[in-house]
């Protein structure tokens, strides 16, 4: 039984959906029933957590009720079923992402993923290390570049591995709108760089950075580079191969799937040459008492007892989107966004971070109002049925240098309407008024 996807980034239609085919597909979300305080559910808060549909609940329930064994140990009928299902699952994962079977390691989310690669740059780096991993080892002199928006997820495991090491971290600045500095970039990104880590699409600013001249700086000199994939995966029609980039992380849970599932992509023959970050079970050829030799990638970083129902689960959501279509979700979601920034700017006393209206991005808007606190304006929004995010969104750097502690952020996705967009909108025009600000 092939779960195999057609890949997102060969679903190519520019059509947008529209209203009355986001009602439809909301039908298939169980969770976009229910009322919250009174009010329907309107949910805006996909940027954290997206919601699952049936076929991604069913096909969880469907593994339990029918495969359940562990895989790749038992030579039984139901351990056979299991492990097939769970490597289909990652064929079409990988698929999705447009990379190779063997370069998708299963972890628990992206911050796993990205701890996975900076400690194993961190056991490249220490003595005796196997002589195939020396090119990820780092030591003094040696540079780390990250940008000023960073996720902390993209942040701390570098500053760990910097503080561990000896190298030095960089980052490449934001200006006041929240925009990359290219030209400091180009000033950062040099000889002595060995990373150069980034996130595709930023979490607070919804604005999408430039990959391709990221990557050109990163491979003139000679660096390795990492990217966050966490809010570009779930919305745009993602081609790590084409986007030239040698690793990239992702979370199901922020597209569709589960949680406890994840995603590392990485060039086969660099996962190859990586030393494990976790060791035990499942991920070795020989063990003596002395010691150990490690299966190829993607087993060698997946130690244990495996995330296997949340992989079928993911595989499903990979289905549903690329059934739907990344391309016509993403137009949709950029209508939606659109939508969102003008209205925001359009009301007395909000700030809206990131690319001002008619400028690309996700359908995500931070914003500030003018003596409010964030916290307050969620709460507000709440009693109205209406979920958002607050608070620094795991981004405090960011949010320091555009001179904030915590913003309100709400995040569209494929099952929200232009009305939940306006009343979105009507309800953030009352809030300064109700807390006469």
């Amino acid at each position: 039984m092939s779960m195999v996807a057609t890949p997102a980034h060969l679903l190519r239609s520019a059509t947008a959906l529209g209203n009355e085919e986001v009602m439809r597909i909301r039908n298939d979300f169980p969770i976009l029933n229910r009322s919250v305080n009174g009010h329907p559910l309107i949910y805006l808060d996909s940027g954290a957590t997206s919601q699952n549909p049936l076929s991604v609940l069913e096909a969880e329930q469907e593994f339990y009720e029918q495969r359940n064994s562990a895989v790749h140990r038992g030579a039984h009928y139901l351990a056979v079923e299991a492990t097939e299902a769970f490597e289909d699952a990652r064929e079409t994962v990988a698929a999705f992402i447009g990379a190779d079977q063997d370069e998708l390691v299963w972890t628990s989310n992206a911050t796993e993923g990205l701890n996975l690669i900076s400690y194993s740059f961190l056991n490249a780096s220490l003595p005796g290390a196997p002589a195939e991993s020396a090119r990820f080892a780092l030591a003094a002199g040696d540079e780390i570049v990250v940008t000023e928006m960073e996720h902390h997820a993209n942040l701390i495991p570098w500053q760990q591995l910097a503080e561990r090491t000896g190298a030095t971290l960089k980052f490449i600045p934001v200006d006041d709108a929240g925009a990359l500095d290219l030209d400091a970039a180009a000033r950062l990104i040099g000889g002595r760089t060995r990373v150069l880590a980034f996130t595709h699409a930023s979490n607070v600013l919804g604005s999408i950075n430039p990959v391709s001249a990221l990557v050109s700086l990163a491979r003139a000199a000679g660096a390795l580079v990492v990217l966050d994939a966490c809010q570009s995966a779930p919305h745009l029609a993602l081609d790590v191969k084409d986007l030239d980039v040698d690793f990239a992380v992702f979370s199901g849970h922020k597209m569709l799937g589960p949680t406890g599932i994840g995603g590392l992509y990485g060039r086969s023959e660099l996962l190859n040459a990586m030393p494990p970050f976790l060791t035990g079970g499942s991920m070795i050829t020989t063990v003596t008492m002395e010691r150990a030799a490690f299966l190829p990638s993607p087993q060698r970083f997946e130690a244990g007892t495996q995330k296997i129902s949340q992989a079928v689960a993911l595989a499903a959501a990979a289905n549903y989107l690329s059934e739907t279509g990344l391309s016509r979700i993403h137009a949709w979601e950029s209508e939606l966004g659109r939508r969102l920034v003008e209205g925001l700017e359009a009301i007395p006393g909000v700030r809206v971070l990131g690319p001002a209206a008619g400028r690309e991005r996700i359908g995500l808007a931070a914003f500030d109002v003018a003596g409010v606190h964030a916290h307050d304006v969620g709460q507000f929004l709440d009693s109205r049925g209406i979920a958002v995010r607050v608070g620094h969104h795991c981004a405090q750097p960011l949010h320091r240098r555009l001179g904030l502690t915590a913003s309100t952020r709400a995040s569209t996705y494929l099952y929200n309407t232009t009305d939940d967009v306006d009343a979105f909108l009507d309800a953030v025009a009352g809030v300064r008024g109700y807390f006469q600000a």
